[in-house]
């Protein structure tokens, strides 16, 4: 196999993981898109708005059509390793139990404990580590114990089951003026945007959203290479040490501009979305963050869709945001 690039990622590739995802034994759903007309949300000057709901998705978030596609490309009962701060690590430990593979997964220290324990309950191994470390753990068990690292963003077979959401996208609202998605390490959006743009729409603008205490794309946007930073939000979930390397590059060909929010932004997007039925996680909640605080450019009267990529979140946690 030769080195793997943004032009790995065609649309045929694409296709078949979304078939793969599709069939895939974890159960993976299409997840519902509402209009934002059709809530009690706020009203917006955009002409419509879809919400694609991908925090009812199975485990809670858009991860699982990843993990579907990677676990199905992989022998069964391996012995795999991956870092996450959460929502990979529950898809990734929900996948190993199903498929009998022995697991563990790396974990910052900054994410909420009912996090670990929830992987846990899967039988998945938890090690907790400083955010810098996450690598050197990821990499002891790699050479120590025989494990094989599964990526939680950068990885081919990754992005392709997460571009099953884009396509589901153009099946409602076929030529989008606008999406917006949020970007932690990139795997989602780099999906997203790829499948759009592969299936033809040219003309959709597509925003990636970050916290601005973690904005390791926005940065890597400005220095023109996939950069690290030490980042610091409320969406743990969006605060990777860096960007990836394949992600930062479909990003570049395929998203218009990276959008940065506040963490008082994101903290009344979990509230306004509460408030409308909506059971959003911080970081599944920043696009929609970025549109409504009007960080989106060019917004009024397009067609746009705005994906809520994931709801775990815990009763204790989500009191800190219910106004």
């Amino acid at each position: 196999m030769g080195e793997v690039c943004a032009d790995s990622l065609t649309l045929d590739l694409i296709r078949e993981a979304r078939e793969t995802v599709r069939r895939s034994p974890l159960g993976v759903i299409n997840t519902p898109m509402v209009p934002w007309s059709q809530t009690t949300l706020p009203a917006h000057k955009a002409r419509s708005i879809y919400i694609k709901l991908e925090n009812m998705q199975t485990t809670g978030s858009f991860k699982i059509r990843g993990v579907a596609n990677q676990f199905a490309k992989r022998p069964k009962g391996g012995r795999f390793v991956t870092m996450s701060a959460g929502n990979y690590g529950k898809s990734f430990a929900y996948a190993s139990e199903h498929y009998g593979s022995r697991g563990k997964v790396v974990m910052p220290e900054s994410a909420p404990m009912s996090r670990a324990a929830l992987i846990q309950s899967f039988g998945v191994d938890v090690e907790r580590v400083p955010t810098s470390c996450l690598m050197d753990a990821v990499n002891r068990c790699v050479q120590n114990d025989d494990m094989s690292f599964l990526h939680s963003y950068d990885d081919l077979d990754l992005i392709a089951g997460h571009a099953s959401l884009g396509l589901e996208i153009l099946e409602v609202v076929p030529e989008p003026d606008v999406v917006v998605v949020c970007c932690g390490g990139g795997g989602l959006l780099a999906g997203v945007a790829a499948a759009i743009k592969l299936s033809g729409c040219g003309e959709t603008r597509i925003y990636g959203v970050e916290p601005e205490g973690a904005c390791t794309m926005y940065k890597s946007f400005e220095e023109k290479k996939p950069v690290g930073m030490e980042t610091r939000s409320i969406a743990s979930g969006l605060a990777p040490p860096f960007a990836g390397a394949l992600p930062y590059e479909l990003c570049r060909r395929y998203v218009e501009e990276m959008v940065l929010v506040s963490d008082a932004d994101i903290k009344a997007a979990v509230s306004t979305l509460y408030r409308a039925g909506l059971v959003v996680e911080p970081s599944g909640a920043a696009a929609f963050a970025a549109i409504a605080s009007s960080k989106i450019p060019r917004l009024e009267g397009t067609n746009a869709v705005c994906v809520l990529s994931g709801g775990n979140i815990g009763k204790d946690e989500l009191a800190n945001f219910r106004d």
